[in-house]
């Protein structure tokens, strides 16, 4: 093992990594991110060590049925990626003493630099059958079984690092309330007077969602009893807010430095959590990993260092019109391919190809571009046509966002003789890498503000894919009509409704007056949009230049 854990001065702590495709400790956006921002810490050789779950049944594995979607495990082998270490370590839950190990995938940077990512596990011989079950899923439903595994990841972690020898950690940096339990582990550690500074001296916390839904909280009679022993000094009364365990609020309170993910995501956090100091640092995505092939062939061929320097990017303005081109309807290609080989569906790489890949719940209105079908139909009809390609999961027990996938699916059938469409199963890393670069338009349909930030636009922007979205989240900020994109939709200073009529109708109107004649129209105007989304968005919305504000802002400042 070629790591020194004792040079490791920031750790990271997130539910779930999107580590690499072939990983499946991730249910979407929140995981990806992480994944991102490790692999910039990685490239820009920051000393951070990472740590998560290990999930070996992975999230689910996604099929559609009849449009029912079917939930099947997605199991992997740890040993296949990652070396298991030789530390044990032990917490106690309910009275029951758990033994934690640790699986290393070591994550490499673009100059080889190594930086480590812990995956805890508690399948391990002498836990009870309940107990080696904490690590093998991702967000499971119940809720003792989930504060389980946030002890396991909060207090088990901190140990965890605490035992390969990390102990220079300067910064704990909780990506999301679900690891918020390890304040109680620094305070059994730090102890002494003003023992709450200390910790707050010692935490980073980011809250990704202004939905009350996505914070998760546990009742005061289901979680004292599990963690009455970590309440050190007296601190039940900052643990518990109004009654319950509430991760965001433990993470607000034992944290110095609190941060939003978008501009406007600040504001409405700010909002939510009156009395607490909360910045910005708006997310990105790691340009390396996201641009696809024919991309990266043509960025290193004019754009040499782009891969470390994703500010860099903005000179692809000098790039010739055709070889943007070129290397979209290579990535186009690849799609349709890939869409008539796994479903039969023959597209055409002439045709204007919009993209939707969001989770489906239902403030991100997945239906959205189905609101009239008889409209949606005409504007094909109008034109030389339109194909449009969903994607997305809904979670096991959101019964509203299943519905929302059979709408989508049903709704397939009642334009498919007007409108090449298609569905694909099991949206993950593997699959947004191909569709995200393959269409012309990248879509997205949330009720505002409830888009915290969105990183699936910024991920088409590295591609030269135009965004077309309401204006929330990221796109408040990287948004210029015309030249990165389209918006839908009223600005939101100007009303604070989320109408779908009118919102599909603003959709509808963008569409076929504007979208669609710049693409079948004015060929060269719509490649100038491409080389602007690259060049404006591509070069800030990254997780190069987010790591870097991290460094100055919260880390070592």
């Amino acid at each position: 093992m070629d790591i020194d854990f004792s040079k490791m001065h920031v750790a990271y702590f997130s539910m779930e990594i999107g580590i690499s495709a072939d990983i499946p400790t991730y249910s979407g956006g929140l995981g990806v991110l992480a994944g991102d921002t490790l692999r910039s810490c990685a490239d820009l050789e920051l000393p951070v060590i990472a740590t998560t779950l290990l999930y070996k049944k992975g999230y689910f594995k996604q099929e559609i049925k009849d449009g029912n979607q079917i939930e099947l495990e997605d199991k992997w082998n740890p040993e296949e990626f990652t070396e298991l270490l030789p530390n044990t370590i032990t917490i106690n839950i309910e009275g029951r003493e758990v033994k934690i190990q640790a699986w290393l995938y070591k994550n490499k940077g673009v100059t080889g630099h190594i930086n480590p990512i812990i995956l805890l596990d508690t399948d391990i011989e002498g836990n009870s059958d309940y107990d080696r079950t904490l690590t093998q899923q991702l967000y499971a439903n119940d809720k003792k079984y989930r504060l389980a595994q946030e002890m396991v990841l909060g207090i088990g972690g901190v140990r965890m690092l605490e035992s390969l020898g990390c102990d220079n950690i300067e910064k704990y940096h909780m990506n999301e309330g679900h690891s918020a339990l390890l304040v109680l582990e620094l305070a059994r550690k730090l102890q002494g007077d003003d023992i709450i500074q200390k910790v707050r001296d010692k935490c980073v916390f980011t809250t990704h969602t202004p939905v009350p839904a996505g914070h998760d909280q546990f009742d005061k009679e289901l979680a004292l009893p599990m963690i009455k022993e970590y309440l050190h000094d007296d601190l039940e009364e900052d643990i518990f807010h109004e009654g319950k365990l509430n991760m965001t609020h433990v993470g607000l309170r034992f944290s110095e430095f609190i941060n939003g993910v978008a501009k406007k995501h600040g504001e409405v956090s700010r909002t939510m959590f009156p009395g607490y100091h909360i910045d910005s640092i708006t997310n990105g995505v790691h340009s390396a990993f996201w641009t696809a092939e024919p991309f990266q062939k043509l960025f290193d061929k004019h754009i040499k260092g782009w891969k470390q320097d994703s500010f860099s990017l903005r000179y692809v303005l000098q790039i010739p019109r055709e070889e943007i081109w070129d290397s979209h309807q290579e990535c186009k290609r690849n799609l349709i391919k890939f869409i008539k080989e796994k479903y039969n569906v023959e597209m055409q790489e002439e045709v204007l190809t919009i993209g939707f890949a969001r989770r489906a719940a239902t403030y991100k209105r997945g239906d959205m571009l189905f609101y009239n079908i008889d409209r949606i139909k005409k504007i094909a009809e109008g034109c030389k046509g339109l194909q449009i390609v969903f994607a997305g999961k809904a979670h096991p027990q959101d019964t509203q966002g299943k519905d929302i996938i059979r709408k989508i699916i049903w709704n397939m059938g009642e334009v498919r003789n007007k409108i090449k469409v298609c569905y694909i199963e099991n949206y993950n890393i593997h699959i947004a890498k191909k569709l995200i670069p393959g269409v012309d338009v990248w879509l997205n349909t949330p009720e505002r503000p409830k888009e915290a930030s969105g990183t699936s636009g910024m991920k088409a922007a590295h591609n030269g894919v135009p965004h077309f979205s309401i204006l929330d989240g990221w796109w408040l900020e990287g948004h210029i009509e015309d030249l990165t994109g389209w918006s839908i939709g009223e600005h939101p200073q100007e009303t604070r409704e989320n109408r779908t009529d009118l919102d599909s109708e603003s959709l509808y109107d963008k569409l076929e007056y504007v979208i669609v004649p710049e693409y079948y129209q004015h060929r060269e105007d719509w490649i100038n949009i491409m080389k602007h989304c690259i060049a404006i968005n591509g070069s800030f919305f990254n997780t190069h230049r987010m790591v870097q504000q991290y460094v100055l802002n919260a880390y070592f400042k």
